[in-house]
């Protein structure tokens, strides 16, 4: 065997040795497990795993698949290794022989299943997975708070170790003690330096007494515990030194910690022990070992593999393009794909690649002339405008062309964006790092600004708008005069001088004016009519017009006899000689400018008239609704728009003579913009990706195709998107001094581990380690992996007794609402489901591969009662994990809420705030005014609240103050505030109470409404902006928007405790127990009868 693997791997050392990466100390090595024995070590690189020696050497590869592969555990023999791989488009357990061989799955849960280790006698693997929670526990139900199973290694069915989050666990070599490290609430797994509440500690659960013991007592991060080998030590990873190092503690007294190593400034990453308590661990990119008494000793690799994937690839695309221009004469649309430039012929599925740069472009627009492209391109540091157009003569039109000159338009230290040329194409409008419109001129490079930077914040790059007018003279903008994300629309000239002037003067969001009719009159969009979510952001919008040219509102205002007497008065008009002699004029012109050399079209002067301006505006739209985009045609007869009433957004048409609105096509795409070509006649849309043209005339629709053809330099790419968010960290991170983090020193720390990173779990892991540096909140990356013929286990909807070991699966509790929750089904707890579709649910065989892919299909299951010995079947429908998760919030919502009523005999009320938004604004309203209206006192549960915006409308619900009373014809009923809590409240939070769920807590603590109970929660009130990559899959986030206390402190960091601190102890709350639930109530109570 062993001559076999030799032969093997000299032979793929000889295949690759032409293609393969060949590295000496390869970085960006993660997850490094020693064996038992303290000699080997496996490792994941570029998404597979690598055995080397502890002593160092040549790398063999153990796993060579298209799928990631990470998280290996050795078994206690080292004979062999488990892992976690997504070969099923699921993260599950795989196991494999150490010394290479076939893998096998052990799981087959559709869920994310990764393994923490073995049991001490090897015949099973031990892994986390958020699968089921026992009935009686009361924690949250949640996928972020996984469960511990065991899986043996011949394969079979799992067994729930413990219900309770329990990462990284090791097993005692007598099974009695599990060593884990907790998970409490949300934050990246991946951020540093933070002192808080929801940093993780470490936990040693005796199985036998059923008890939870924390050992750490550090405010940060504890990570990563394992046994020393007599087990009367435990090794762990904390921060308690200022950056992630080894430290120890001995069992009996783990107050007496001591640190193992003193690397500093990046951390140390993925403890393991070995023999004589050789030590294991990762850190800079690399593997390092430490022998007792020893320094530590970094593991000399080299590595030779294979790429599993082109880096450059030949990429064709039909859908997916992000923002689109038409040309003047409608016979070509400029579209952004994946980051770069393309034009498609309006006819014909031709397509021509402009830019071809890793880098992205956008904001692209043609010039009006159509012979130029405009757009912003992030190159050489900065963002810059840019402009190509056709190098060869003999070529037609962009899509077709063959060769292109590509020239900067404006590139400085500062930031351009979204350009627009003006009118006549002799000048380009553009944002300066983001917020200051400029205006450059093409001929003389001279610039000047228009309007300035203190009217406007960028919160994503995009939100902001300006509009040139038709002669270029006037700016329309989108500014806020007075509160910031409360626009009103501007009116500034263009030539740099005098003051913005605001048309809409509204308390209301008005936003995204155009010029329409030739400058006759703007549209643009307020939500003044629109529905409003009851709490947090969001409402409905409605397209309005303001006339500058009171002949054209007048006009406009006459009924349709009045409109067709006028037109039929305008046609005679033209007619007359003195017509015929002005065209004449304008022939002789044009004639004498063409001899000239110059070839143009005069802009006609827009007519403004401010008098009386702001009573010439009118409401367009009949119904407010979700609107994406709106264009009035140039005669004024139709206004076209996009809205979403249901799935997705239609285009709609009125008519605006007659005042007629209908459905032109059922779209349901996912919004976009709209534009006509000039002359009117042709609507052009982006809706879904895709581009679609409707004729004016007729509304007839045609979907354009096109066909976009480019080579994706993957590894170029990655570099930029590195330097893209490594710059956008720089520019829109809430605080300037970035928490006093030398950001420039970790750029150069991350970037050198980009030449060894070939995916995307490994890029988005590395980003969210730099991004984790700056210990804020709302930080990290992620990627959005997704296989579309991947396994998707369905639920039947039921709880199962884990403990049960016969054939079939047993029945503890049927879920309300659930698949088998109806009249008809004599389904009920302790019924066995002995058949899923006719197959017999065998003893030792998991069932969750006989549920995949049932989502909605029907389902027969055969069933069995021991009570009477009855069989029967039924049919279902099974549901998805997300549906099923619905209902088990529902059911722990209804289960609060029955505690509270049964401990507080009927005094107290209880609602959750499940989010920050409006759906969670209108149940808790409800909950609090409707069911709960005649309690004395009621309980608002933050807890698991992951943010939004509702802090204020929480805290003015909840602060009502009764001032009258109300006596309809003699009799009393009610009083003002209707729509307020005028009685006493406490707020229930915990460590899991996360961004505007910490802003709340806080909000409700100054403002002294109440009191709050439960545990600390952590600084985490700042808004976030998480940005889509020009990859698709990939996100990171940025805190933009920070908060400040009374005294000028930010509350980011700034943990808010509790006025009565109760935790919820492990071995309490899986029983049934809320503890914190327990302590609101009853210092709520005392609260009362304190009052009286």
């Amino acid at each position: 065997m062993r001559k076999f693997i030799s032969r093997f791997i000299f032979a793929l050392t000889l295949f690759v040795g032409t293609t393969s990466l060949m590295a000496e100390n390869p970085l960006w090595i993660r997850y490094p497990a020693i064996s038992p024995d303290g000699t080997t070590i496996v490792f994941s690189y570029q998404g597979d795993l690598f055995t080397v020696p502890s002593s160092g050497g040549t790398a063999i590869p153990l796993t060579i698949h298209q799928a990631y592969d990470y998280r290996p555990v050795w078994s206690p023999d080292g004979k062999f290794i488990a892992f976690a791989s997504v070969r099923y488009g699921n993260f599950d357990v795989f196991l494999i022989p150490a010394t290479g061989g076939k893998a096998r799955r052990l799981t087959d849960f559709s869920g994310s299943e990764f393994p923490v280790c073995f049991t001490p006698d090897g015949k099973n693997v031990l892994y986390t997975a958020a699968i089921q929670d026992i009935p009686e526990n009361s924690m949250y139900p949640t996928g972020m708070l996984s469960e511990l199973y065991s899986v043996p290694v011949e394969g079979g069915r799992p067994q729930q170790l413990l219900p309770t989050p329990a990462e990284l666990a090791r097993v005692s070599k007598d099974g009695n003690f599990i060593l884990f490290q907790d998970r409490k609430g949300y934050e990246d797994n991946w951020r540093k330096h933070h002192t808080s509440s929801v940093t993780r500690d470490i936990w040693l659960h005796d199985k036998s007494k059923g008890s939870f013991k924390m050992l750490s007592d550090f405010a940060g991060e504890d990570l990563n515990p394992v046994f020393s080998n007599d087990e009367k030590e435990v090794y762990f990873l904390s921060e308690k030194s200022g950056s992630m190092n080894v430290w120890k503690m001995p069992l009996s007294n783990p107050a007496n910690q001591i640190q193992v190593t003193n690397f500093s400034k990046n951390p140390v990453r993925f403890l393991s022990v070995g023999a004589n308590n050789r030590l294991c661990f990762g850190f800079d990119g690399e593997i390092y070992t430490k022998d007792s008494g020893r320094e530590p000793q970094k593991v000399a690799i080299n590595l030779s593999v294979d790429e599993k994937m082109n880096p450059v690839d030949f990429e064709k695309k039909n859908s997916g393009a992000t923002e689109m221009a038409v040309s003047p004469n409608g016979k070509e649309i400029a579209f952004v794909l994946r980051g770069d430039v393309f034009v498609t012929s309006a006819d014909f599925p031709t397509t021509r690649r402009i830019t071809e740069t890793p880098e992205q472009e956008r904001s692209v627009s043609f010039s009006p002339d159509g012979k130029k492209i405009l757009y912003a391109s992030e190159r050489d540091g900065s963002w810059n405008l840019y402009q190509s157009s056709l190098a060869n003569e003999k070529d037609p039109n962009f899509s077709r062309a063959t060769l292109l000159k590509e020239e900067v338009v404006v590139a400085t230290e500062k930031e351009e964006f979204f350009p627009k040329y003006s009118p006549d194409g002799k000048e380009v409008a553009y944002l300066e790092d983001r917020e200051t419109l400029m205006v450059i001129n093409l001929e003389t490079k001279a610039t000047r600004k228009i309007l300035d930077e203190q009217y406007n914040y960028s919160y994503s790059d995009g939100d902001q708008w300006y509009d040139w007018s038709p002669d270029g003279k006037w700016f329309l903008v989108d500014y806020s005069p007075n509160v910031v994300f409360m626009n009103d629309i501007g009116l500034i000239s263009a030539d740099g001088s005098g003051e913005v002037k605001n048309l809409t003067m509204s308390g209301y969001n008005n936003n995204t004016a155009k010029w329409m009719m030739a400058g006759k009159m703007m549209l643009y969009f307020s939500d003044r009519e629109g529905l409003r979510s009851h709490g947090s952001w969001g409402s409905q919008y409605d397209v309005y017009a303001m006339f500058f040219d009171p002949d054209a509102w007048e006009k406009f205002k006459m009924s349709e006899e009045e409109k067709k007497l006028l037109d039929e008065d305008e046609k005679d008009k033209n007619k007359d000689t003195k017509k015929d002699e002005d065209e004449k004029e304008k022939d002789k012109k044009k004639k004498k400018d063409e001899k000239d050399g110059v070839k143009k079209d005069t802009l006609k002067p827009v007519k403004i008239v401010f008098e009386g301006l702001e009573d010439r505006k009118t409401r367009l739209t009949i119904n407010s609704s979700s609107l994406s985009d709106a264009i009035v045609t140039p005669d004024g007869k139709k206004l076209y728009y996009l809205s979403r009433f249901e799935k997705g957004y239609d285009l709609w048409v009125k008519d605006l003579v007659k005042n007629e609105t209908k459905l032109v096509h059922k779209l349901e795409g996912g919004g976009g913009a709209m534009q006509m070509d000039k002359e009117g006649k042709t609507l052009f849309m982006i809706s879904g990706g895709q581009f679609i043209k409707v004729t004016v005339a007729d509304d007839k629709k045609e979907t354009i195709g096109y066909n976009a053809e480019f080579v994706l330099n993957l590894p170029g790419e990655r570099e930029y998107m590195f330097e893209h968010i490594w710059r956008q960290v720089r520019e829109k991170f809430y605080d300037p001094g970035l928490h006093g983090v030398d950001w420039d020193y970790y750029k150069k720390e991350y970037q050198k581990f980009l030449p060894n990173i070939t995916n995307n779990f490994d890029f988005a892991e590395m980003l969210s380690e730099m991004l984790g540096e700056l210990n804020a909140s709302h930080t990290g990356s992620g990627y959005r992996y997704s296989d579309e013929n991947g396994d998707e286990t369905a639920s039947l909807g039921v709880f199962f007794d884990w403990k049960y070991s016969g054939n079939g699966l047993k029945v503890l509790e049927v879920i309300k609402k659930g698949p088998l929750d109806k009249p008809d089904s004599k389904v009920k707890p302790g019924v066995i489901i002995e058949k899923i579709d006719g197959d017999v649910i065998p003893a030792n065989q998991s069932w969750f591969g006989m549920l995949n892919h049932k989502n909605g299909k029907p389902t027969l299951l055969s069933l069995y009662n021991p009570e009477n010995g009855e069989r029967w079947d039924e049919t279902i429908k099974p549901i998805s994990y997300g549906a099923a998760n619905q209902l088990l919030y529902e059911r722990w919502v209804k289960s609060r809420r029955e505690a509270v009523e049964k401990l507080s005999n009927g005094r107290l009320g209880y609602v959750h705030v499940r989010g920050m938004d409006s759906p969670s604004f209108r149940e808790t309203y409800s909950e609090i005014l409707g069911r709960n209206h005649e309690k004395e006192a009621v309980i608002v549960d933050t807890r698991f609240n992951g943010g939004g915006w509702l802090h204020n409308d929480l805290a003015i619900l909840l602060s009502g103050k009764k001032y009258v009373e109300l006596w309809p014809n003699g009799k009393y009923f009610g009083f003002e505030p209707q729509n307020q809590w005028t009685k006493p409240s406490v707020v229930l939070m915990n460590e899991s109470n996360y961004s505007d769920a910490h802003f709340f807590p806080y909000t409700y603590t100054t403002l002294k409404i109440g009191k709050t109970v439960g545990m600390p929660v952590a600084g985490t009130a700042t808004a976030v902006w998480w940005e889509t990559l020009q990859d698709p899959t990939l996100y990171f986030g940025i805190p933009q928007v920070g908060t400040k206390d009374a005294n000028g402190n930010y509350l980011e960091n700034q943990q808010l405790e509790p006025d009565v601190k109760q935790a919820n102890d492990y071995d309490i709350v899986i029983t049934g127990r809320d503890q914190q639930l327990e302590k609101a109530v009853e210092s709520l109570l005392k609260e009362l009868d304190e009052k009286k």
